[in-house]
């Protein structure tokens, strides 16, 4: 656990994964700086906003902690936890509970994130002469998201916390990482609109009600 003070700018597009790096912030009751952007008309970074990223791929979120620089969400929750969470409150300690939130830190992004984004892609970026095979890319892609929650619906029904969060009893990187994906590909309706997931519903209502949650959504402006 590091001893030295934050220094932290977070580098922040809307309707984006950086809402998981405010919230976890947030959570930590850490000060931080922000810069942030609109998404602009075609749904991407604006350059000007890509330009004062200090990575070579420009993407959000990025942080800067002193001279530190990090990318990839995944990377910069389990940086922030390790360096800033002094209880091990969100990544416990305990060796069967900090696998379990480490392994849906990583399936935020592997599992649902992954099947989600090639939809994301197609609608987003399908040549007008190719968009008629944008349905069918979703009928494809569709069974696997409906397997990767159902298995989100199955660890909130057999978990401790009757569903209010994903590991043990309280809130986690498990639940920090995940939000994101499971709101994206509920509002973007990525394969969801003929099934329904009620215990992955009322968890992500409730999680979207902390108070930390709220005050990350309410200092950057996001939406979805």
């Amino acid at each position: 656990m590091s001893s030295k003070q934050p220094d932290i700018t977070l580098y922040f597009l809307n309707a984006s994964r950086a809402i998981r790096i405010a919230w976890l912030l947030e959570e930590l009751d850490i000060s931080y700086k922000l810069v942030t952007s609109p998404r602009a008309a075609n749904g991407l970074a604006p350059p000007e906003f890509r330009a004062k990223i200090p990575t070579l791929l420009g993407s959000s979120p990025v942080i800067q902690d002193g001279d530190l620089v990090i990318q990839e969400s995944g990377a910069i929750v389990e940086y922030l936890i390790e360096s800033y969470d002094s209880a091990s409150r969100l990544l416990p300690q305990e060796t069967h509970a900090r696998a379990s939130v480490r392994e849906w830190i990583q399936a935020s992004e592997g599992t649902f994130m992954m099947n989600a984004a090639p939809i994301i892609m197609a609608r987003m970026g399908m040549p007008k002469e190719a968009a008629q095979y944008v349905s069918g890319l979703e009928a494809a892609i569709a069974p696997r998201v409906h397997e990767a929650m159902q298995w989100l619906e199955a660890e909130l029904e057999s978990g401790p916390s009757k569903g209010q969060f994903i590991v043990g009893t309280g809130l986690t990187a498990a639940d920090i990482m995940m939000g994101f994906s499971i709101e994206c590909i509920f509002a973007m309706k990525l394969g969801t609109e003929s099934q329904d997931w009620p215990l992955i519903s009322k968890w992500l209502a409730n999680i979207k009600e902390r108070k930390a949650y709220r005050t990350a959504v309410e200092k950057t402006g996001y939406t979805m």
